[in-house]
């Protein structure tokens, strides 16, 4: 029993990190974004504006995938109910 509460601690915890994570890089994203000088806009070529929508989706995604593993790793280990588990997978499918 003493695993399974370990595994559920580590996976609140791994959450709450990736959470803690993605908030600051935000701000440090923002704050970088402010401190910069302004930069005239060009328009990019097609395939530019075509690839770059893209790219944050799969990482999103990526990251989106594994959690949904973990999270069903959890739900079969026993350590979440099946109310627990449906709402934690609706919190990640909705992002």
């Amino acid at each position: 029993m003493g695993i399974l509460k370990t595994a559920a601690t580590v996976a609140v915890a791994s959450s709450v990190h990736g959470r803690v994570q993605r908030r600051q890089q935000q701000r440090w994203a923002a704050q970088d974004h402010a401190a910069a000088p302004p930069v005239p806009q060009q328009a990019p070529p097609m395939a530019a504006q075509q690839a770059a929508p893209m790219a944050a989706p799969q990482a999103d995604t990526g990251e989106r995938l594994a959690q949904l593993a973990q999270l069903g790793e959890l739900k079969t280990a026993g350590v979440l109910s099946e109310a627990e588990f449906e709402r934690e997978k609706a919190r990640i499918l909705g992002g």
